[in-house]
């Protein structure tokens, strides 16, 4: 047996609650929808999940990894590296070199910014209580480019580019609340005194002198980065689809009700899309705080942000069928590109990411300081957009 793999009881007490859980929601289930419609609901929306979110979703990753590859391929992101990195220390205390980590992950998902702490000519950068605040840095831009494209897509126009942008700004807003409360727990737990330490780093002048590229001409180069990069999109499409299919459909019945209501009496067709209507009900509880937070339009929005924790991907799905209904407006999507990028799933990565840093024990640190800087990302998303409605609806 390996010495990592943990074990438990073949049958223990949470074998019993998660049997337990299990029926009684589809007891709920059955009883208000039928046994029958029940099954034919979760079907039919998984199939048009798949058919209508997900392909679509897809697609824009292939052009996305390519467009990026394209970048990378002929120094676009270096150039965009170096402009950012002088204010790396000053925003996040950090060295210059955490800004190629965010620009990566934007570019493709959160574990990619692992692959470069584990890199030595990258987390030579880095002081020890640096490292872990990484997992933050690289969440908070997550699938940030895929999540942009898609969201300015789902206007009818031009309609979602400054929302999208906004939130582009909410999630950068988050990453240094986030990253900065990290470094907080991590000088406490590597107990770092910038007073007998100096806060200086040997940076080679190589590393950031010279770039790899592929073989060939340009038009050879530029042909492979396309099809690489576009090879990297399918994969990152395809990892989405057990979140996308399983998660938004189960947040999609708890979210929406009935095809029709007659007389008080609910009526079920088993179509796509019907569900129970849980979760509006549950968000009037806290409408009165989640209203002036985020702005959100209807009750129904709050289940974006609770579907991020687990995978912005799955959240994606509901963005489509939430503007055919009505349920949200540009502020929305402000509100959702700035939580969904920050927060990109990180419930989902955060234990692994950090005990691939070699840190588990700081995962909870990592999550606690992670949902601050997500919540405040949203917080600050509205209200930017309010502020920018106010201004342009008197010119």
């Amino acid at each position: 047996m390996l010495s990592n793999t943990k074990t438990k009881k073949e049958v223990s007490m949470e074998t019993y609650v998660f049997l337990i859980i299990l029926i009684v929601s589809f007891w709920y289930l059955a009883s208000t929808m039928g046994i029958g419609i029940m099954f034919n609901v979760i079907m039919k929306t998984a199939h048009e999940l798949l058919i209508n979110t997900v392909f679509f979703i897809l697609a824009i990753a292939v052009l996305a990894g390519a467009f990026s590859s394209l970048l990378s391929e002929f120094g676009i992101v270096s150039l965009i590296n170096k402009i950012i990195s002088p204010i790396m220390r000053l925003i996040y205390n950090l060295p210059g070199a955490a800004s190629l980590g965010a620009i990566t992950t934007y570019l493709s998902d959160n574990p990619a910014i692992i692959s470069l702490a584990k890199d030595i000519g990258f987390s030579k950068y880095f002081k020890d209580y640096q490292t872990p605040a990484l997992c933050n840095l690289g969440t908070s831009f997550g699938m940030g480019l895929i999540l942009t494209t898609f969201m300015i897509s789902q206007g009818k126009g031009t309609e979602f580019i400054i929302p999208s942008i906004i939130g582009n700004f909410g999630a950068f807003i988050g990453s240094i609340i986030s990253v900065k409360l990290m470094l907080r727990f991590t000088k406490k737990y590597y107990n770092y005194d910038e007073h007998k330490e100096k806060n200086t780093h040997c940076e080679s002048t190589n590393y950031h002198a010279y770039r790899k590229i592929r073989d060939g001409n340009a038009f050879e180069r530029a042909l492979d980065a396309i099809l690489e990069g576009g090879k990297n999109g399918v994969e990152m499409g395809m990892a989405i689809i057990p979140g996308v299919l399983f998660i938004c459909t189960i947040i999609m019945i708890l979210t929406f009700g009935p095809t029709e209501v007659k007389s008080g009496i609910s009526i079920y067709k088993g179509t796509a899309f019907e569900g129970i209507a849980l979760l509006p009900k549950l968000g009037q509880f806290i409408s009165p705080i989640i209203k002036p937070l985020f702005g959100f339009k209807s009750v129904e929005a709050i289940a974006f942000p609770i579907t991020s924790l687990g995978s912005v991907g799955a959240a994606l799905g509901l963005v489509t069928k939430f503007l055919e209904e009505g349920l949200i407006g540009p502020n929305d999507i402000a509100v959702f590109t700035a939580m969904g990028m920050c927060w990109s799933g990180y419930l989902s990565t955060h234990v692994g990411m950090m005990d691939a840093l070699g840190v588990r024990q700081l995962a909870n640190k990592a999550i606690l300081s992670h949902t601050i800087g997500g919540l405040c990302a949203g917080i600050f998303s509205h209200y930017l957009y309010v502020v920018y409605s106010l201004i342009f609806s008197r010119v």
